[in-house]
């Protein structure tokens, strides 16, 4: 279940609610018990970062595996698809 961020435009109030999508938002604010909440939009809790996250992780072994996380100081085409065949051309 996501976590909601909400804040009451009357006191300024701001608080986190653990809720299912299909459920409502709350419509009072709980500290001044007036009608005035709205969802705020926030950033999500989590990234996906790093040099292994690829699109096709989990396709068949045919596709191109193209990062996902951006180049990280290296290119990213040539050095995913057969890593040990670069490997060994570039250090001679």
């Amino acid at each position: 279940m996501p976590i909601y961020e909400f804040e009451c435009s009357s006191c300024g109030h701001r608080f986190d609610r653990l809720q299912k999508m299909s459920d409502p938002d709350p419509s009072v604010c709980p500290a001044c018990d007036v009608a005035e909440v709205k969802r705020r939009v926030s950033a999500p809790g989590f990234r996906l970062a790093g040099s292994g996250w690829y699109e096709t992780d989990f396709k068949k072994d045919g596709d191109k595996k193209r990062n996902l996380a951006g180049d990280v100081g290296a290119s990213s085409g040539s050095s995913s698809t057969s890593s040990s065949s670069s490997s060994s051309s570039s250090d001679s």
